[in-house]
């Protein structure tokens, strides 16, 4: 899981995003991944998140709700205006499980919202999934 191949058959892994300011989640579910074969950015707050998403090329994004700066809903707002991340799969990973915080985060252009906490199983079987990897 996490590595295609390309046309000349190596081994690529897939890219993923994870915008989250609480470094000690951000570190525990980069290492979870990571394992898992895929390569893990990371950006601790909106702005760097937004830049990092358009400038790298991803294949996920994993952005958190409340970030210091640009919040969650904004970042994901942004990135849907711009054509050249319009269709990115956004996984919204958030502590705020509100069924309001969730029709935010849908509406605004997430593919997915998941509440904080969640399961490392879980959460990279819904990754796969929106991958194709599934």
């Amino acid at each position: 899981m996490g590595v295609f191949e390309n046309s000349g058959g190596d081994a690529i892994a897939k890219r993923i995003l994870m915008v989250d300011d609480e470094a000690g989640f951000s570190r525990a579910i980069k290492y979870a991944l990571e394992k898992e074969g895929y390569e893990v950015l990371t950006a601790s707050n909106g702005l760097q998140g937004l830049m990092t998403a358009q400038k790298e090329d991803i294949d996920l994004l994993i952005l958190d709700v409340m970030l210091p700066g640009l919040d969650g809903y904004e970042v994901c707002n942004r990135l849907r205006s711009n054509p050249k991340t319009s269709k990115l799969p956004i996984i919204m990973l958030s502590a705020k499980g509100q069924d309001v915080d969730r029709t935010t985060g849908l509406t605004v252009g997430a593919n997915e919202y998941i509440s904080k906490p969640v399961e490392n199983t879980t959460l990279i079987a819904r990754i796969a999934s929106w991958l194709g990897e599934s």
